[in-house]
């Protein structure tokens, strides 16, 4: 007897469609919703609870996790990675109720390799390639950094 790995596919299951939305395949989506006019690129996963709004692009390699918002209008950019889990434990939780919410404000834009933790992103952000979101943006403006720091008001 040998040993052989199970594959699996990838799947799109269980999502709430806006109109005109656009997927390039391959894509794990399921459980959440998609709001019309926006883009999906290949290799993205959007999971169960997290929302994406209208007119959004997501870019490829892109990961979105349960308890994320993005509002309308937004930008996300290749390989950007949220988290809803701080490691509070010195380890990851399997427990979905430890887990924080994510929440990104309209018209904001998220550059490639950055990395969001759980917090509240105002409204009309850019947020530098490679940043590292680790604390509420709470005004609008130009973020880079590890972790991310204002560099210019809007």
């Amino acid at each position: 007897m040998t040993n052989r790995p199970d594959f699996l596919e990838s799947k799109i299951i269980d999502v709430e469609w806006g109109i005109e939305v656009r997927v390039v395949k391959p894509c794990n989506l399921y459980g959440c919703k998609i709001g019309d006019h926006s883009f999906i690129g290949p290799f993205v996963e959007i999971q169960e609870g997290a929302v994406v709004g209208r007119n959004c692009r997501v870019q490829s390699h892109s990961f979105i996790c349960s308890q994320v918002t993005v509002e309308d209008d937004c930008f996300i950019g290749h390989g950007v990675l949220f988290t809803n889990d701080k490691f509070t434990q010195g380890k990851p939780s399997y427990d979905e109720d430890t887990w924080q919410k994510t929440y990104v404000g309209s018209g904001t834009s998220i550059g490639s390799g950055a990395t969001i933790l759980p917090v509240r992103i105002t409204s009309n952000c850019l947020i530098g390639a490679g940043a590292v979101v680790t604390k509420d943006l709470t005004e609008p403006g130009v973020y880079v950094g590890n972790p991310a720091r204002i560099l210019r008001k809007a």
